[in-house]
């Protein structure tokens, strides 16, 4: 199998992971009587909100813990919303190689928070989310969605007949 194939495995893998991971902490609401709505889970609301408290209780950088402190927690549902449609974005955007770069810039940012959060904590803390970030990085360089992915399929459609640009194609 060629390289961007592998890129593609790997992205998949990673877009997958993402909105599995929603099944936790999203309950579907029906608005209107027809509209499908995903809402934080109660029970994932409260666990996000300790969980936050915990890293910002004892993180050393002092003006992040300040953040989740000041900013974070007193918003918490929209936090919680916030990362659900963050998820959702980059999970879709990865699995179907559509906006990759976007999605992968998306889940950046999440998991550059998540390690700030979090990497204080321990061993089991400080692996997972600089893999992640280094995913990123690399489908975010290498146009990762262009194998196996829409992105492909959407650059030779808007492109069509016309020269493309050397960083698109």
């Amino acid at each position: 199998m060629a390289p961007g194939h592998w890129l593609a495995f790997l992205r998949i893998t990673v877009g997958l992971w993402f909105l599995t991971g929603l099944a936790a902490k999203v309950e579907p609401q029906v608005v209107s009587g027809w509209l499908p709505l995903l809402q934080p889970a109660d029970a994932w609301l409260t666990a996000l909100l300790d969980r936050l408290a915990e890293y910002a209780a004892g993180n050393p950088l002092v003006p992040y813990a300040m953040f989740l402190r000041e900013a974070v927690i007193p918003n918490g549902e929209v936090v919680a919303y916030s990362i659900i449609w963050a998820e959702l974005a980059i999970g879709i955007g990865l699995t179907l190689g559509l906006m990759t770069r976007l999605a992968a810039g998306i889940g950046f940012l999440l998991s550059f928070n998540y390690l700030l959060a979090s990497f204080w904590m321990g061993p089991s803390q400080q692996g997972f989310h600089p893999i992640l970030l280094a995913c990123m990085v690399a489908f975010i360089g290498a146009g990762a969605g262009r194998k196996l992915g829409m992105d492909a399929w959407l650059t030779r459609l808007i492109w069509r007949g016309r020269s493309m640009p050397a960083v698109l194609a």
